[in-house]
């Protein structure tokens, strides 16, 4: 498997990104103006993230996602430490990433890599979702802030 930044002009792979954003219109946003890196096998897409730049000491983990297929194998796991790695060698001390209050799978996931949670922000997701997105049976309302201090 190879990890690679996309290229200007090349294909984002939306499907992928929409798994783990629901608003293609949020995702065109970050994608424009962030960094989007993808995990191939084969010349096959099978994971994706997008870093984006919150300011000069801080990046932020925009967006990752597994091919449903290739999901319990570590993959995910590789894509945030790749992802680590990306924000170190670009100089950043800091990298931070938001997460459902709803979404119990990924908060613990970010805690186990090291991630502290330094912030909620309430009534994200019915501030800039139209439609109701529930996880584990729980209403996705807050964004849960997770940061990581790079060594």
């Amino acid at each position: 498997m190879k990890i690679r930044q996309l290229e200007n002009g090349e294909q984002v792979p939306i499907e992928l990104l929409l798994q783990a954003d629901p608003s293609e219109k949020l995702i065109n946003e970050y994608v424009r103006i962030g960094e989007c890196y993808v995990a191939e096998l084969k010349e096959r897409v099978i994971g994706t993230y997008v870093l984006l730049e919150k300011n000069t000491t801080t990046i932020e983990l925009k967006n990752i996602a597994v091919n449903e297929e290739f999901q319990g194998r570590g993959l995910g796991k590789e894509l945030l430490f790749h992802s680590i790695e990306q924000a170190r060698k670009m100089g950043y001390r800091t990298i931070e990433v938001g997460t459902g209050n709803s979404s119990i799978g990924q908060l613990a996931f970010y805690q186990k890599c090291g991630f502290r949670i330094i912030e909620i922000d309430h009534d994200f997701f019915l501030r800039h979702y139209p439609e109701p997105i529930v996880e584990n049976g729980i209403q996705c309302l807050d964004m849960i802030v997770l940061r990581l201090v790079l060594q």
